[in-house]
């Protein structure tokens, strides 16, 4: 852990940010940016759960893991793959990629700035007012903030009520992106992001998975998405069992595996069990109710992230705890916003007067980009056609295999990806856009731009793709868009 900086005779600021993750980070950025004074309180690693335990160790693990699928794609280079994934070096690759859990770079970026960050566990302590006590419960300061206190405590697992849980101790995100040990049988449960990513990871470094999923894979994505999906982890050798329920587990030899009893009244057994369904807000210990709030809730708030339900313009929610995108980039999306609007509003300034314009958080409705690293991968951006339709547009599909495009075919021999457009039929403008297959990472930000720009379609047939990439997919998305509307 990285030394602290902490300016213990002062006690009065600006500012005073809860949580030092991304989003904490750049909401006390932009504040110091406005030239507020700035405290930040951490109780764990200055980074968060993004920096150790998610987004970069997930990415660092999977990496290898798609690199060598991407080369068995290609004549001529799958013959140069031989044997399997190296996980100590996959496992070395991910501890230098966290520092080895280091947090002093961090610190060093809050010093940089010129905020001051006490470690501890941070309270409201009444309005405007945080307790900041340290793990050992020795020492209890006062933090006052003359502006602005911002909540950015993010998320923690929501662990599933299923008998025998606490029994098995089962994996959550950060065990299964902290472990160096392959188990030789692993249990997933859950379809969402985590569990489609770690299902890769694990499979790839020689674990036999087995995904248990109750509905469908990726729910918020187009359905294809979910199924191309499923079909890259069963060809890699992974179990996918959709409709599956987890009613009870077991383990009663702690050393010893897991028996997961299904719904079905069948029985698995697995070395570890990963939990991957869903999040909660870490809000339960933060002194919510001295201000009004309900302990364990998520925060409500308006487009510039002020919380609702609070006296006074005062009290900021940023990131998972609001519930808006529970996304890295989207939470320092709205610390940035939040943290001009607090600038404007310490100096009396309107919120139109800010480089974020009138402060709206539009991409937290309407352009959210998301990113999954499976094999293949699947991205989108705004909304599906099911919800399209459900919020009343009138809308039109653009479906195309990606091997229309001369770029996909060179990319990986027999290429196989699907891509959809949901184009809003009274404006003619993107309302959402859909990837998967492999390499379409890198098609997310233009579809992105697409989207939170409301470009007219008829504008966007001039932003030409380079022959020969994915990309191209573009150019005949476009064209069978036009060709279906004459």
């Amino acid at each position: 852990m990285g030394e602290s900086h902490e300016t213990q005779a002062r006690t009065r600021y600006d500012v005073v940010v809860l949580g030092a993750g991304p989003t904490g980070a750049n909401v006390a950025d932009r504040a110091r940016a406005a030239g507020l004074s700035v405290a930040v309180v951490e109780r764990e690693l200055v980074g968060g759960d993004c920096a150790y335990w998610a987004c970069v160790p997930s990415k660092a693990l999977l990496r290898p893991v798609i690199a060598i699928a991407d080369a068995r794609r290609v004549d001529g280079a799958r013959q140069a793959v031989t044997g399997q994934v190296d996980a100590d070096g996959v496992f070395a690759r991910r501890n230098r990629s966290v520092h080895d859990w280091d947090d002093t770079r961090q610190t060093l970026f809050l010093k940089s700035i010129g905020a001051d960050l006490y470690r501890g566990h941070g309270r409201l302590d009444g309005p405007r007012r945080i307790s900041v006590t340290r793990d050992d419960g020795a020492r209890r300061q006062i933090l006052t903030a003359r502006h602005a206190v911002a909540i950015a405590t993010g998320s923690r697992p929501a662990l599933p009520d299923i008998p025998g849980l606490a029994e098995v101790r089962p994996w959550t995100n950060r065990q299964a992106t902290e472990s160096s040990s392959v188990p030789t049988r692993l249990a997933v449960i859950g379809g969402g992001g985590v569990g489609i990513e770690m299902a890769t990871l694990w499979q790839g470094l020689g674990s036999q998975v087995t995904l248990l999923v109750r509905r469908r894979l990726i729910p918020r994505m187009e359905p294809f998405a979910g199924a191309l999906v499923a079909q890259g982890l069963r060809e890699a050798g992974a179990d996918v069992r959709i409709g599956a329920q987890v009613t009870a587990l077991r383990r009663p030899d702690p050393e010893g595996p897991v028996t997961l009893t299904l719904d079905d009244g069948g029985e698995l057994e697995a070395d570890e069990v990963l939990c991957a369904t869903g999040r909660t807000p870490v809000t339960d210990d933060i002194g919510l109710d001295t201000v009004g709030l309900t302990p364990g809730s998520w925060l409500d708030v308006d487009t510039t992230c002020l919380v609702q339900g609070v006296d006074g313009d005062w009290l900021y929610a940023l990131g998972d705890v609001n519930h808006r995108a529970l996304l890295t980039h989207q939470g320092k999306y709205q610390a940035r916003t939040a943290g001009d609007a607090i600038g404007a509003r310490a100096a009396g300034r309107p919120l139109d007067d800010t480089p974020w314009g009138d402060h709206a958080t539009t991409a937290d409705e309407h352009a959210v980009p998301q990113m999954f690293f499976s094999d293949p991968e699947a991205a989108t951006v705004g909304l599906s056609a099911e919800q399209a339709e459900r919020f009343g547009y009138r809308i039109k599909t653009v479906d195309l295999d990606f091997n229309v495009a001369q770029g996909a075919k060179l990319y990986a021999d027999g290429y196989q990806g699907h891509a959809r457009l949901v184009v809003d039929l009274d404006r003619e403008v993107l309302l959402g856009a859909t990837f998967v297959g492999p390499g379409v990472s890198e098609l997310l930000h233009s579809a992105t731009i697409a989207v939170a720009g409301e470009i007219p379609l008829k504008r966007l047939r001039h932003a030409i793709a380079p022959f020969p990439t994915i990309s191209e997919i573009w150019l005949f998305l476009l064209a069978a868009y036009q060709r279906d509307q004459n």
